[in-house]
């Protein structure tokens, strides 16, 4: 397939998707205005310089190796099977964040695959990217028992964890999924469907990292528990806002 093939390919699949999830539904007139970057807000510390991108990669390889895997920091260690670390592109632009691992996140070590996973894959492709073109992870990485929410210990545990990947990356925009994960990484005790589709940046918790744009969206498994035009509309509409600010086009 020349490059041209691959192009049209891709555009058939973002088209696909979005017919097939979201109706070819539109960003309403006057959506959320762009938020403007200050990722170097007054904020007191260290701002931690920018890695090359091979320098990530190798950087998040020996975090996942030397401090994840092994981690015992919390009970979640003495019942998961695997850690989840996160996957994809280390030098990402876009970045997801969910809670927890589930089921089929904790046999695997992989995020994102099950039903779930396939949803948020879909969104992805419909947005005209992939899983290798944006970061997944969660906000702690061990499966909590039966899916239960995490504990607020087992929240901090994780917590550095997830600093420090954010660090590395240095995306331009973060996609929360849900109420614990936007809760947590913007410290605040508004609800997701009080958040959702309104740009917000993350908080002074660290200098490296505040001000990035944030966008809280639904997760995709209440996306599927909810599976009307209503809902996925607004989470279409979240994740137009996002293309929006990151320069990605609607395939003609």
């Amino acid at each position: 397939m020349n490059p041209k093939q691959k192009v049209l390919s891709k555009a058939a699949r973002q088209l696909l998707a979005i017919e097939e999830l979201f109706d070819g539904l539109a960003l309403p007139v006057g959506g959320p205005a762009l938020p403007e970057f200050n990722q170097a807000r007054a904020v007191e510390g260290e701002i931690i310089p920018e890695l090359p991108a091979i320098e990530k990669t190798q950087a998040l390889a020996s975090m996942d190796a030397d401090e994840i895997k092994p981690c015992t920091k919390c009970v979640l260690s003495r019942t998961r099977t695997n850690t989840v670390f996160g996957e994809g592109n280390t030098d990402a632009d876009l970045v997801f964040v969910g809670e927890a691992p589930g089921h089929d996140e904790d046999m695997s070590g992989s995020p994102f695959v099950g039903r779930a996973g396939k949803l948020l894959t879909k969104m992805i492709t419909a947005m005209g990217l992939s899983r290798d073109d944006i970061f997944i992870c969660n906000v702690i990485k061990c499966r909590p028992p039966n899916n239960r929410t995490p504990a607020v210990e087992e929240v901090s545990a994780c917590w550095g964890y997830l600093v420090r990947q954010l660090q590395i990356i240095r995306p331009r925009v973060i996609v929360t999924l849900g109420n614990p994960s936007t809760k947590t990484l913007l410290n605040t005790t508004e609800g997701i469907t009080r958040l959702r589709g309104t740009w917000q940046e993350m908080p002074n918790t660290d200098p490296s990292l505040a001000g990035i744009a944030v966008m809280p969206t639904f997760h995709p498994s209440y996306v599927l528990r909810r599976y009307n035009a209503e809902t996925r509309g607004l989470v279409w509409s979240d994740l137009q806002s996002v293309m929006k600010l990151l320069g990605l086009k609607m395939p003609k």
